[in-house]
């Protein structure tokens, strides 16, 4: 029995919130309407007499015309909207510019190991081409002289990286 009175006081408690949760407005021929749900979009705003929730309000105490023109005169002027923020745009050509710099400096940095690769390969090569006996340490730690096959095959890689990296010289 105590439990059925709890659960009639609590659904007694919840009715006046469920009851505020009510819309508002003045439909098109003047009539004031009462509804749960939203009014149809072609009502205008200044139309809506009270919304559902804290932020709802009621306007029953002042005519529609009277609200608007006391809502102009206490808002501030606006901001006029263009659908571009100035702030978000500076941000982004700095954010461009960086990149771009970033860029650049990368292409530098590669432009100058080209020419730093280049100019060995064609020292490289011009030792190779002078016919001395050219040695190496393999992977044994052993010094090995460069046979013919050896010493081609080492210039046609010479001869690749100069192609590959002296085409600015070409130019």
């Amino acid at each position: 029995m105590k439990s059925a009175r709890t659960a009639l006081l609590a659904l007694a408690c919840l009715v006046p919130l469920l009851a505020s949760a009510q819309w508002q407005w003045i439909d098109k021929s003047g009539r004031k309407v009462f509804s749960d749900q939203a009014p149809p979009p072609e009502i205008a705003a200044d139309k809506i007499l009270k919304r559902p929730g804290p932020r709802g309000r009621s306007v029953d105490a002042q005519p529609a015309a009277e609200t608007a023109a006391a809502t102009a005169a206490a808002a501030p002027a606006l901001p006029k909207v263009t659908g571009k923020d100035k702030v978000l745009d500076e941000k982004k050509k700095q954010m461009d510019a960086a990149e771009a710099e970033k860029k650049k400096a990368q292409e530098e940095k590669v432009a100058a190991m080209r020419a730093e690769n280049c100019t060995r390969a064609r020292s490289a090569k011009a030792t190779y081409d002078t016919g001395v006996r050219i040695s190496r340490v393999n992977d044994k730690g052993e010094r090995e002289i460069l046979d013919d096959k050896q010493r081609t095959a080492e210039l046609k890689h010479l001869d690749g990286v100069i192609a590959r990296d002296c085409k600015s010289d070409r130019q």
